[in-house]
């Protein structure tokens, strides 16, 4: 079920990182296929920020601190992905962008299971 999970993850950011591509100029992606490696490079690079900062890595969670380091790691993400390129603005409004998007539908809950389900 984690694997679900994790795949549903990657899929929902993909989809909204190609609204994002077409919302941001400064911000392209190529394809699908790019845009869930898009994901996938966000994924770990945020992680490995969150390990040498100690900071979760959302653009609201963590205040401007979040923020920027959302966008540093979009502008990153674009070295390793083929088909993608983001300028300097465009990863600072793709991460507003992601951000209002994470405020609605939270990427990062989808597929985790609510421990609390069940109880009443």
């Amino acid at each position: 079920m984690r694997i679900l999970g994790a795949v549903m993850r990657f899929v929902v950011t993909a989809v909204v990182l190609m609204i994002t591509a077409w919302l941001v100029p400064g911000f392209r992606i190529g394809s699908f296929g790019s845009a869930v490696l898009l994901a996938l490079v966000i994924a770990v690079v945020g992680w490995l920020v969150e390990n040498l900062v100690g900071r979760e890595v959302t653009p609201f969670g963590r205040g401007i601190v979040g923020f920027l380091l959302s966008a540093v790691v979009i502008y990153i993400a674009q070295f390793v992905v083929a088909g993608s390129r983001v300028t300097l603005l465009g990863a600072l409004l793709a991460a507003l962008v992601i951000g209002i998007f994470d405020l609605f539908v939270p990427i990062s809950g989808i597929g985790k299971r609510n421990s609390n389900a069940g109880i009443h």
